[in-house]
This record gives structure tokens, C-alpha cells and sequence, in this order.
């Protein structure tokens, strides 16, 4: 049996559990697309807020768009991240708490995946 790679995993750190999804999202018109992007999203378990991790591609900023694989995300310098493998997901966990992300707050929260790029790379 093949994981689809957009599942809802678990993550176990400390005593605590994360369910964790990545997602390629568009928006725009068929056809047209105009904002892609990637979404790692993640959850306390028992709880309803939530963190949105967005990457989104530009100058110097690359995400899985059909060349790179998905959940792919990089930058010019050549640092490359896959936002599949747990440990990737818990080095921007790590950061996203660090920079004021309470796992059990009841509001939805949402980061620019860039700007914790180069701290979740260096604690890989």
C-alpha cells in the first residue's frame, strides 16, 4: 500500500503529537494560475488551532512547480528542503515556536516559509 504524500502524518515530539500535512496549492483561473505555492500545515492533536507554513515561488525562491519534486522548496543559493521527511518538518516546528507559535492556541496561525528558511536549514 502506497502513503499518499498529501496524508495527514503524525509527529511525536516530547509528549506531545502533530498531525502535519504539505499541500501545492493555486490560485487564479484554469488554466492561468497565478500564485502557486507550497502549505505545510500543521496541528497539535486535541487541539484546533493550526500553523500554515506557505512557500510561495519568486526570484531566487523555488518550490515544486513540475520540475523540482513535491514539496521541493529552495533557494538561488542552492539550499534545498523537502517538506516531506519528518525532520524537515520539525526543524520548521522548532522555529515556528520559537518565533511566538503557541500549539495550543484555538487561532489559526500562518508564516512566510522564507522567512524561517535559513533557521529550519541550519537546524538540519
Amino acid at each position: 500500500m502506497t502513503r499518499s504524500r498529501a496524508a495527514t502524518r503524525r509527529l511525536a515530539v516530547g509528549d506531545a503529537t502533530f498531525l502535519w500535512s504539505v499541500r501545492h496549492r493555486h490560485e487564479g483561473e484554469a488554466g492561468r494560475w497565478t500564485d502557486c505555492r507550497e502549505v505545510l500545515r500543521l496541528r497539535r492533536l486535541g487541539t484546533h488551532g493550526h500553523l500554515l507554513i506557505v512557500f510561495r515561488g519568486g526570484p531566487g525562491r523555488m518550490i515544486a512547480d513540475g520540475y523540482a519534486p513535491s514539496g521541493a522548496v529552495g533557494t538561488g543559493g542552492g539550499a534545498w528542503l523537502n517538506l516531506h521527511e519528518p525532520g524537515t518538518v520539525r526543524a520548521f516546528l522548532d522555529e515556528a515556536t520559537a518565533r511566538g507559535w503557541d500549539p495550543s492556541a484555538p487561532a489559526a496561525r500562518q508564516f512566510d516559509g522564507w522567512e524561517l528558511f535559513t533557521a529550519a536549514a541550519a537546524r538540519r
